[in-house]
């Protein structure tokens, strides 16, 4: 774009069946890589297959093979849940039952509600619905849950560990780390449009996560026995009962060790 290079020398694979995440700072690249493989957006350069296609040359046989919830899309403004589902799912060969769609996102009671009358997390719920109406092989779901309640989160993970169980593969976008965490089987970090780290997230925390931090209360005025326990790096006090014990490591019997401690 202009003098700004979104994307810049980026390679990754992924795996058939696994959910592979891509994180990073907004404006990192994410978005515009995902829409590249997509063929949503033409590369400058370099090779891209999806499927064993090529995205720019063979949009058309690609297309019915894969699902994508965009960052951005809207819909017209007067048409409802179930006729958005009813015409995507006219498209697709293959389409699944819309109507196990509606229940599974939780959108079973807005069925008959227009597009401009939903939440943001219910226009969410809906895209996704729609990513998954042609029985993808591949889905691409673009920070899928900005937007919804803790609750509704939660259980798209569950849905979207579902679609895995079914042999879908995903690659989930986002900026969640405990969203990567608990549902990505590997992880690529991206920062100023390059992949600096590939990784599974239990392997990335323990390479570059630290220590831990513990916060919690004491009513005494004495610390001096926080400092001496093994493996406390610093201990600040904040406040009159809040106490900060910084970059313990992450093994658990040093944890163990605070709990025991006077």
């Amino acid at each position: 774009y202009g003098v700004t290079t979104a994307v810049d020398g980026l390679s990754f694979a992924v795996e058939k069946g696994e959910i592979f995440g891509l994180i990073g700072p907004n404006g990192s690249g994410k978005t515009s890589t995902v829409e590249c493989i997509q063929g949503l957006r033409e590369r400058d350069s370099g090779e891209i297959r999806v499927l064993g296609l090529d995205p720019a040359r063979e949009r058309a046989e690609l297309g019915p093979r894969i699902g994508c919830q965009l960052q951005e899309a809207a819909l017209p403004d007067r048409i409802k849940v179930w006729e958005a589902l009813d015409l995507f799912a006219a498209f697709a060969p293959k389409a699944a039952d819309w109507h196990e769609l509606l229940e599974q996102w939780g959108l079973a009671g807005k069925r008959n509600a227009s597009f401009a009358s939903l939440s943001g997390g219910q226009r969410q719920r809906l895209f996704v619905a729609l990513a998954l109406v042609n029985r993808p092989e591949v889905v691409f779901l673009d920070e899928m849950t900005t937007g919804l309640d803790p609750a509704a989160r939660r259980e798209a993970w569950r849905l979207i560990e579902t679609i895995r169980e079914r042999g879908t593969t995903v690659v989930l976008v986002t900026h969640f780390m405990d969203e990567a965490e608990t549902l990505c089987d590997r992880v690529g970090v991206i920062a100023a449009g390059r992949l600096v780290a590939l990784d599974t997230p239990s392997a990335l925390a323990r390479a570059h996560g630290g220590g831990v931090r513990v916060l919690f209360s004491h009513r005494g005025d004495a610390f001096d026995w926080l400092e001496r326990v093994e493996g406390v790096a610093s201990v600040r006090r904040n406040g009159s009962k809040l106490d900060s014990l910084r970059d313990v490591p992450t093994d658990t019997a040093h944890l163990a060790s605070i709990l025991r401690a006077p």
